[in-house]
């Protein structure tokens, strides 16, 4: 049986398609970009404890991601990331 990919026709339920995979995706980039900064400070030597790795990982904000992933080469404490 061959599946078929569903077209939507109406404009309204394209445009909550399209909107719903845009936030699948930011998601997925900012999952991704938290992988990079603990990965980061993971291989600088620098300790993590879990509630510093939570908040990291749960952020979607991707301007604050990128803000964290610039100063992880930086920092000598995780607690700095967020000054």
């Amino acid at each position: 049986m061959a599946s078929r990919t569903y077209e939507y026709k109406s404009e309204f339920a394209r445009k909550y398609v399209a909107e719903g995979e845009a936030r699948g995706e930011a998601r997925g980039e900012a999952r991704g970009m938290a992988k990079v900064i603990l990965r980061a400070m993971a291989a600088r030597g620098v300790a993590v404890s879990e509630e510093v790795r939570e908040r990291i990982a749960s952020c979607t904000s991707i301007d604050q991601l990128e803000a964290w992933g610039d100063r992880v080469a930086f920092v000598d404490s995780a607690e700095e990331l967020f000054d």
